[in-house]
């Protein structure tokens, strides 16, 4: 696997590893994984002091891809790298990657869409959203 590192990545969260996360084998199940991806888009798009975007407007996700290289365990946390990989028109689109400890445990890639709330369909992203997140690219 590539030399993947927290470090390469300008957003970092991290999530809390709950029992509830486990399953029968005594690892986290692998349905959890997109919910710790999730943790890490969230912090970015709707960070409550960096408003991303307009009122009646939201983000949705179009597609996630998920490399699951890695057992996680319990008890413990996971580390959350998050980039962006474009800024399309209405979509960003973003490349993540968990961590516990010092280790790659999966990859991602994933397309969220800015959305009207009353039409549910696309709509661009306002500029001042894509000079703000052009940092994370």
């Amino acid at each position: 696997m590539k030399d993947i590192k927290l470090k390469h990545y300008p957003l970092n969260s991290y999530d809390k590893i709950r029992y509830q996360d486990t399953d029968k084998q005594g690892h986290v199940n692998n349905a959890i994984f997109p919910v710790y991806f999730e943790t890490g888009r969230l912090e970015l798009l709707y960070n409550p002091n960096d408003l991303l975007h307009d009122e009646g407007y939201s983000y949705v996700l179009a597609n996630i891809n998920i490399d699951l290289i890695k057992e996680i365990h319990y008890p413990g946390i996971v580390h959350v790298g998050t980039r962006i990989k474009k800024i399309g028109n209405s979509s960003i689109h973003f490349e993540q990657a968990l961590f516990q400890g010092e280790s790659l445990v999966a990859t991602s890639t994933s397309i969220v869409v800015h959305v009207s709330n009353q039409t549910k369909k696309s709509h661009p992203l306002p500029e001042k959203t894509k000079s703000k997140i052009s940092q994370y690219l």
